[in-house]
């Protein structure tokens, strides 16, 4: 099925790069939603292409999309669903910088068992499925992600991979404890889903997130991630989880590293 689920991200990828070759930014319609997140139309028209496509593959698998949700108490309940991120970092979309993503996790008893991201501007994918992990670079070319060796590293200039979005002073000082004992670090700050890739390959070992995220910004990144042998915790040292899912659908503040 990950073959199948490759080719629906790459397509919906398609469509969004669609709107982001428009050079007149007056013809891409954006707006804000309620909670003061950007959605495009490049959003809507990946995810109408996803949504329709899992429908038919899995017809009785139901789907938490960003785009289109479902109430609180019925999705609450399941204990198997796609959840997707149709254009994960639409902040970077419109800032054109490359940085966005499409996220299509499938979650089984809270755990993200498969998951791709798809990196359009650079036609890269990456993907897991049974505790496996791969990027197709954009000359189809395939290799096994696994940072399991890495962890022997003594890395001289370890790299910290961050959110774009502006930290709070106390998120600063949680930054500037979590660094304490991490020698010639060097920070890049990178959107969307991306970060876990960069961790599944090994060019980064470290990505602290300190405040909340949605569940569809996380869960196919995380897929790849921990296939591929990294750890992904939140700050109370447990193992990030999708089967109590709240009301807002949020995530706590986590951590993926090649180290626990």
């Amino acid at each position: 099925m990950i073959d199948q689920i490759s080719y629906i991200a790459r397509i919906a990828g398609s469509e969004i790069m669609k709107v982001y070759s428009i050079t007149d930014r007056m013809k891409i319609n954006v707006r804000k939603k309620i909670d003061q997140s950007f959605v495009t139309n490049a959003d809507l028209f990946s995810n109408q292409i996803i949504v329709s496509f899992l429908q038919k593959l899995t017809p009785n698998i139901p789907i938490i999309s960003e785009e289109n949700l479902p109430e609180w108490e019925e999705c609450k309940k399941w204990n198997c669903f796609w959840l997707v991120d149709p254009l994960d970092g639409t902040k970077e979309f419109l800032s054109r910088n490359g940085e966005f993503t499409v996220n299509i996790a499938f979650v089984e008893y809270g755990e993200p068992v498969m998951g791709v991201v798809y990196v359009p501007v650079y036609n890269i994918l990456y993907a897991a499925s049974n505790n496996r992990a791969w990027k197709v670079n954009s000359i189809g070319q395939l290799k096994l992600l696994n940072v399991i060796s890495n962890k022997l590293k003594i890395y001289k200039n370890p790299i910290i991979v961050m959110s774009r979005s502006k930290i709070t002073d106390y998120q600063q000082k949680l930054l500037d404890n979590y660094v304490i004992n991490i020698n010639n670090y060097k920070i890049i700050n990178i959107g969307s889903s991306f970060k876990f890739c960069l961790i599944a390959e090994g060019i980064a070992q470290f990505y602290p997130r300190f405040s909340y995220t949605k569940i569809w910004d996380t869960a196919a990144g995380h897929a790849v991630a921990k296939s591929a042998g990294a750890f992904i915790n939140d700050w109370n040292g447990y193992p990030l989880n999708y089967k109590y899912i709240n009301e807002y659908f949020l995530n706590p503040g986590f951590q993926v590293s090649l180290y626990l």
